[in-house]
């Protein structure tokens, strides 16, 4: 049941370059050589962690036998590349279709915090390896990119787990809230906690609290 169809691979695809394209525009506008700069860091520190929150769902849905599968919505995927020109990226290109619709509200809580909880375990995981290459950033320009990748990924991911864990309208911290208030104040707190630290003091400063401690 956790197989992927050839419509869900292509939409994932699709959504993949879609968000690449757009992050990298939002970064650096038109210009070309920036553009190419900032793919990499587009692709591991952002795109890859915004599709991880949607398999999330999918993978833990699929584990209470709901049907779950990886949609292409045509138009985020418009709406997400309109706004990229304005340097944000609105919308996502590509949601979790769920069946049925009317589980229980332990079930789709579960189904929902999976989403932000992928991104706090991707944040923490880029912090980790940003500490454990910082020592040789500054003999290599291979580990300095993945040094920038990692911090830019904690910081992104930190924000998507807490924007999603906001009770309103249709993100899911409303079906969280809705299961456990308990479960979904923990995960808002240390989410939100890690969001502060990557606005005030910076992953890169958190990095160096981490080697010097």
């Amino acid at each position: 049941m956790a197989e992927y169809t050839k419509v869900e691979i292509r939409d994932l695809i699709i959504a993949f370059i879609a968000l690449t394209i757009c992050f990298s525009i939002a970064t650096a506008g038109l210009n070309v050589h920036a553009f190419i700069s900032c793919l990499p860091i587009v692709i591991v520190g952002v795109a890859i962690g915004s599709l991880l929150h949607e398999l999330g769902h999918r993978f833990v849905a699929r584990k209470y036998d709901c049907w779950a599968e990886f949609k292409l919505w045509p138009l985020g995927l418009l709406i997400a590349f309109v706004t990229s020109f304005f340097g944000v990226v609105f919308a996502s290109p590509a949601s979790i279709r769920i069946h049925p619709e009317n589980v229980s509200d332990e079930i789709s809580g579960r189904i929902s915090i999976a989403g932000p909880m992928a991104n706090m375990a991707l944040a923490l995981i880029f912090i980790a390896i940003a500490a454990l290459v910082y020592p040789f950033k500054i003999h290599s320009d291979i580990f300095n990119l993945i040094y920038l990748i990692c911090t830019v990924g904690f910081s992104v991911n930190s924000f998507l787990a807490t924007f999603n864990l906001f009770p309103l309208y249709s993100l899911d911290g409303t079906n969280v809230l809705k299961w456990n208030i308990g479960i979904w104040f923990a995960a808002i707190v240390i989410a939100g906690i890690m969001m502060l630290f990557a606005i005030t003091i910076g992953a890169e400063n958190m990095v160096s609290l981490l080697i010097g401690a």
